[in-house]
């Protein structure tokens, strides 16, 4: 089953701060600087953190994985956003 999982990062370096964003344009849609929101199954999830880990240094930067719960369930509405209306996220498989 697919799950939402909005994704948010600190990176302390500037080039593991690319390599992450580089990283999560392969799991996810960009809504915001340094937030990704991803429709992933179970193992495309492991994949994400195993491919983040690759990347950070875990003394320095920090990685949030939020689940939003099944992705079925949710809708843009769910995200509530203020300020800058935020675009529709396109729904459906992502190719990693």
């Amino acid at each position: 089953m697919r799950r939402l999982y909005l994704v948010t990062y600190d990176i302390s370096d500037p080039d593991r701060l690319r390599k992450v964003f580089k990283t999560m344009r392969g799991f996810g849609e960009h809504l915001q600087l340094s937030v990704f929101q991803c429709d992933l199954t179970p193992m495309a999830r492991v994949e994400m953190q195993a491919a983040l880990e690759g990347v950070i240094n875990r003394e320095e930067d920090k990685v949030l994985i939020i689940d939003l719960g099944p992705a079925e369930a949710r809708t843009v509405q769910s995200i509530q956003a203020l300020g800058r209306q935020m675009g529709v996220v396109k729904r459906g498989p992502v190719i990693v």
